[in-house]
């Protein structure tokens, strides 16, 4: 059981082991996302210049998986936990997908990305990204934007830097309490998270792993709970009321 007090701030992060378990494929595992395909191939900046349309192949898959996905116990919980404590939780996820916002969690940050979003591919362009659900299978489907460019998934590739991550480490060096759930650990910058976990406060924050495995940055957390995050996570809080 973690205990939150009227006071604390708590900053969650989720993995690929959340999703996991609402029937979303991994990248790794035997039948994962990248069967089949070389993440060169299909999650570069350099893929997308070289073929578009393998690209979108790709993250049209994803969406279709991803659509018939229904939030699971865990994202349930998370969002509940969000209405208890409001403004004093912040929920970071390496997840594109939109589960948590399905269960209710509003708070969110997508610091790899969203699948259902797409967006100019263009720097300099200001438009921000949008809503999309669409499935552009041939490259001649692909829109462009007003400013001409080709709209592409609104996804951090390898070699892009993550989102927001000026808001994630604000909200790091306030949390006291930190928590990872279902994240390898293998990953940077979410990966050293947990060493930044309220290093600006009074105290070091509590340091908290909820997965399967224990997680490859293992020595960062004060203790881990190891199993399912559906079965783990709904009854692991006790948060009393703020003052």
């Amino acid at each position: 059981m973690i205990e939150i007090g009227p006071t604390d701030r708590v900053f969650i992060l989720t993995g690929a082991g959340v999703s996991a378990e609402s029937g979303i494929p991994t990248f790794r595992d035997s039948n994962g996302l990248w069967r089949g395909f070389r993440p060169e191939d299909v999650a570069t900046p350099e893929a997308w210049r070289r073929n578009p349309r393998m690209v979108w192949d790709f993250y049209s898959t994803r969406r279709r998986q991803a659509a018939g996905c229904k939030p699971n116990p865990a994202h349930v919980a998370l969002a509940e936990l969000e209405t208890q404590l409001c403004d004093r939780l912040l929920l970071c996820t390496q997840n594109v997908d939109n589960l948590h916002e399905l269960a209710g969690s509003r708070r969110v940050i997508h610091m790899h990305g969203e699948l259902f979003k797409s967006r100019c591919d263009r720097e300099s362009c200001g438009r921000d990204p949008f809503d999309d659900s669409n499935f552009y299978e041939n490259a001649a489907d692909i829109p462009r934007c007003i400013c001409g460019a080709l709209i592409r998934p609104h996804i951090c590739w390898f070699g892009e830097m993550p989102f927001n991550l000026d808001e994630a480490f604000v909200e790091l060096e306030r949390c006291t309490v930190f928590l990872t759930i279902g994240s390898s650990g293998l990953v940077e910058p979410a990966a050293t998270f947990p060493l930044w976990a309220g290093r600006s406060a009074s105290r070091r924050a509590r340091t908290f792993y909820v997965g399967v495995e224990s997680p490859a940055n293992r020595f960062y957390f004060d203790e881990c709970f190891l199993g399912k995050a559906g079965e783990l996570v709904p009854q692991l809080f006790k948060a009393a009321p703020k003052r």
